[in-house]
């Protein structure tokens, strides 16, 4: 890409692209002439994180700086720098027709399953690879399968044995949660959570609520409870992670009532 171009009409001034392009960032906000949204986004701490590929670390990480420095603004607070994503293991060309199109896939799957496996599936820093059988895959293993399922049979059991639903008492989340997202590294983050689903399937097994409920009903109740308060924590880590799915299942919850199939299962 070139680093300028000459302005048609006259060429003894130089436009330079990145210039332009790199302006975006805070004249999106408002900036020079509001103030508001400025402030809000543009701090210069680290909570104000900008993304960008491997292959713009030097003009992210040099040149902005050096533009913001001279205009007195607030420089980046984190930069963080994220691979490539390929398919097939080469990289995605319409001459190779190895194009992925989100849209299609938004269409057909939704929004959260998507940015599922972009969060989980994909390496935040490193290259990783993406394939419409690899995606298929663990949205029928990990969202039909796993948590869609394990939604319904929980909130299922609650809604035919429990009276009301529940406000859960609970406060933060699981350092292994918090220190992964703290580094960026939300595939461990997503990770997490997912072992706690299994977790949580798992002890359904070993329990058995649905015939406990039959024989000793307090007991039974009992188990049913934990499992929606586990269930809710569930559906908090999946906010950043999954935006929609998390709503659906705290409301689940809430209401004590069995929400819609979450992710239809596609052959």
């Amino acid at each position: 890409m070139p680093w300028g171009v000459e302005v048609p009409g006259d060429e003894e001034h130089v436009m330079y692209v990145w210039f332009d392009a790199l302006v975006n960032y805070i004249s999106t906000l408002g900036w020079p002439l509001e103030e508001v949204n400025f402030k809000k986004f543009w701090t210069g701490t680290r909570d104000a994180v900008q993304v960008a590929g491997k292959d713009q670390v030097r003009q992210q990480a040099t040149m902005w700086q050096a533009m913001l420095m001279s205009a007195q603004l607030p420089l980046t607070g984190m930069i963080f720098i994220h691979g490539f994503i390929n398919s097939g293991g080469q990289k995605m060309s319409k001459s190779l027709g190895n194009v992925i199109d989100p849209i299609v896939i938004v269409d057909e799957y939704g929004v959260d399953a998507l940015r599922y496996f972009l969060l989980h599936h994909i390496h935040p820093t490193e290259d990783s690879d993406f394939t419409m059988e690899r995606f298929k895959d663990a949205y029928n293993a990990d969202l039909a399968n796993g948590l869609g399922n394990l939604a319904s049979r929980i909130m299922q059991l609650a809604q035919t044995h429990l009276e009301r639903g529940t406000r859960p008492d609970v406060a933060g989340f699981p350092s292994e949660y918090t220190e992964a997202m703290e580094k960026f590294e939300i595939n461990k983050a997503a990770e997490f959570v997912w072992g706690r689903i299994q977790m949580l399937d798992q002890k359904i097994t070993e329990t058995a609520p649905f015939k406990l409920v039959k024989t000793d009903p307090e007991a039974g109740k009992r188990i049913i409870f934990d499992l929606t308060q586990e269930l809710y924590i569930v559906g908090r880590m999946l906010n950043p992670i999954m935006p929609a799915t998390s709503e659906a299942i705290k409301k689940a919850v809430l209401e004590n009532k069995k929400p819609e199939n979450l992710f239809a299962r596609k052959d």
